[in-house]
């Protein structure tokens, strides 16, 4: 029996899943019941309007997405009335269109898709067509370039360097020999999909009338993450009968960065003239409060279309706005909040997410969660002590203290790049076997080893003085912290980070989560009388063997606490939230803001982290946050002052109980008078 009912839709719900013809814009803001919006349209489609499933084409952006809405649509209308129908990713769409008809583009039908290392393969046989050197040129850096220009549909022959920069030169070079490479071996890759899809549907009119004939009825679910390509894409497709309904919320516009547009979602009416807009502005999610926090945060943003979430939920509780002396602190009342919560409501540890702008910051709260022997699981990323770059930091830390530990050694001995290559490595390290000394020794002793030339030589001796050097540096006691801080910046990791990844953003992102290592040695330092190099060492490696253990594995169950960066946190909800680091140059981030981007996405990312709770909100803030570990001090976020003083409770440091009336009326107006005055 069917379980399809229109009238189980709230009005502007239903209106949006009856309107079939032409085009329409649903603009559903967080929690609105989109995704049943869209499933319901679909059934109306199929069974009211007697479409036939294979002319309807809905489209996301994971895998995921796709799954679930295939389920949720068979689940209401029933699997039979289904077949045909094409629920599926922007990728997973051009390779059915290229499996048809990509020979017309001089491919055969059975094509592969290259995996990353199979591009890099070909991309250094391309370099060695054109002489380049593979020391002094990234093979990564090449592609990362040549994927930008597929993704801006930009061929090879009209691809030009954007600055006088010899990898920028070099991949203009490669990029139309890589791409000859490709398909000679009857292959293309991932940013292959959309441009050839979309050269195919452009260059060939035919092919064109087919697909829109079969597609008649589209729907596109995230609209306001679609970038250029995907927006063309989509645009061929629906020019004919212009069937077109798009769903999203360019409030939630969160991925600017990698080259989502909200420019689409924004110009829709003008695109297509005449579009029907239904607002879905009823939240199911959260309460009354947290609501009219978030739509008092976002409505300060000038280029958006006008919403505001309401429920019939109730008001619930006030936000709490945690004031911590530092970001330990803020860790420990983190916790502590968590647990109080847990026992006082009976609730589940999966109940909890702390959200932050940036992975680095999740090493506190790791840390503390470890310490409080409570489950967690990281979303989104690696654990802390686990990152290549935090590694190879720490590697530089257990030599010094166990100059022994070759496998160490032998991970920091070119990192940053110092000119000592594998070979050179290789003869030093079978010398120390020949003369049984271990491979430090052999190190400092390389000037008896045969075969090594002297410039090489010296870079080797150079390296072991710098090790011995900072041993002994490390021997005496106090400022382990600051100590780092000099390895750190004598080393000049932060300028291999930034020399060597190509992205700005995943290198900044590296350098902050180095800043960690040195800043989790100053909380050390301060929880440990008389702490030590080995001490240290010793509690990172307990935290990576926790981590494969039998009991390990039990807790990182269903039932933990979830950590998140809020980038990684769009479309999850949970009862309670920690939205920490609510400060200028955190949230907003500064070097987003440096880089070209604009406060209106750094508010919308607050926007979304906030309408990620359900029952309970808490953001949290510093007074003060360890740099390279020493205390500098911090601003509060400008997004406070935007959120009503009404709808906050205040906590200064380790109180666990709310203020009286008279004493959070005096913070209140002590915080947001200091808080004005510095930001003008």
């Amino acid at each position: 029996m069917s379980k399809f009912d229109l009238s189980t839709l709230n009005p502007p719900q239903r209106a949006a899943a009856e309107h079939t013809e032409g085009p329409l814009l649903v603009l559903a803001g967080a929690g609105s019941g989109k995704t049943r919006v869209i499933t319901f349209r679909i059934g109306h489609l199929l069974l009211d309007r007697k479409v036939r499933a294979d002319n309807i084409l809905a489209v996301t952006f994971t895998n995921k997405a796709a799954g679930e809405m295939k389920e949720r649509v068979r689940d209401l209308v029933g699997r039979a009335k289904c077949k045909g129908m094409v629920i599926s990713t922007f990728h997973s769409l051009g390779v059915k269109i290229l499996r048809r008809d990509i020979e017309r583009l001089g491919y055969k039908k059975n094509f592969g898709i290259y995996t990353t290392s199979d591009q890099l393969g070909l991309i250094r046989q391309a370099m060695r067509e054109v002489n380049a050197d593979g020391k002094k040129h990234d093979a990564e850096g090449i592609l990362w370039r040549i994927s930008g220009w597929k993704n801006a549909l930009i061929p090879p022959e009209r691809a030009l360097p954007r600055y006088e920069d010899p990898d920028e030169l070099l991949a203009c070079d490669v990029y139309p020999i890589y791409q000859r490479l490709l398909k000679a071996c009857n292959a293309i890759d991932f940013d292959d999909i959309i441009m050839l899809t979309v050269g195919l549907l452009q260059g060939h009119p035919e092919v064109l009338e087919h697909w829109q004939e079969r597609f008649r009825y589209i729907m596109v679910d995230e609209y306001q993450d679609t970038n250029a390509s995907q927006y063309l894409f989509i645009s061929l497709l629906a020019k004919k009968y212009r069937n077109l309904c798009v769903v999203g919320d360019d409030d939630q516009s969160i991925y600017g960065w990698r080259g989502a547009d909200v420019g689409n979602i924004l110009d829709f009416e003008k695109d297509y003239p005449g579009c029907r807009v239904v607002k879905l502005e009823q939240n199911y999610r959260s309460t009354g409060t947290i609501l009219e926090a978030a739509n008092h945060v976002i409505r300060n943003n000038v280029k958006r279309k006008e919403k505001r979430l309401w429920t019939d939920s109730g008001e619930g509780r006030p936000i709490d706005l945690v004031t911590a002396q530092d970001d330990e602190e803020e860790a420990s009342l983190v916790v502590e909040r968590i647990q109080m919560e847990r026992y006082q409501h009976n609730l589940a540890f999966s109940d909890f997410a702390i959200l932050y702008r940036t992975n680095s910051q999740s090493r506190a709260f790791e840390e503390q969660l470890r310490f409080e022997d409570i489950p967690y699981v990281l979303v989104g990323g690696m654990q802390f002590y686990e990152r290549k770059e935090v590694k190879d930091a720490l590697s530089y830390l257990r030599v010094i203290d166990n100059p022994l530990d070759e496998q160490a050694l032998l991970r920091i001995v070119n990192f940053p790049r110092r000119g000592i290559g594998d070979g050179t490595v290789l003869r030093i390290n079978q010398w120390s076997l020949e003369q049984s000394c271990h491979l430090m020794e052999a190190f400092g002793r390389v000037g008896e080893i045969e075969g090594i030339n002297e410039p090489t030589r010296e870079k080797v001796l150079a390296f072991h003085r710098l090790i011995t050097g900072a041993t002994e540096d490390f021997r005496r006691p106090g400022d382990l912290a600051g100590r780092v801080k000099r390895l750190f910046d004598r080393l000049g990791i932060e300028e291999e980070l930034y020399r060597t990844i190509e992205e700005p953003a995943t290198a900044r992102k590296k350098v902050e989560n180095v800043e960690q290592v040195i800043n989790s040695m100053a909380g050390y330092e301060e929880r440990i009388p008389g702490a030590t190099l080995s001490g240290f060492l010793e509690k990172v490696s307990l935290m990576d063997e926790d981590r494969f253990s039998g009991k390990d594995k039990k807790e990182h169950g269903r039932d933990a606490v979830t950590l998140m960066s809020l980038h990684s946190s769009k479309g999850l909800e949970f009862p309670f939230v920690f939205l920490v680091g609510f400060e200028e140059e955190i949230l907003p981030h500064k070097k987003s803001m440096e880089e070209g981007g604009t406060i209106d996405e750094e508010r919308r990312l607050c926007y979304v982290g906030i309408t990620r709770a359900r029952r309970h909100l808490t953001v949290t803030r510093c007074l003060h946050r360890k740099k390279y570990g020493k205390l500098l001090e911090r601003q509060p976020s400008r997004f406070l002052e935007e959120i009503p003083e009404r709808l906050l409770q205040f906590h200064e440091g380790g109180a666990k109980k709310a203020a009286t009336e008279e004493e959070q009326e005096a913070m209140a107006q002590d915080f947001f008078a200091r808080m004005r005055a510095k930001l003008g």
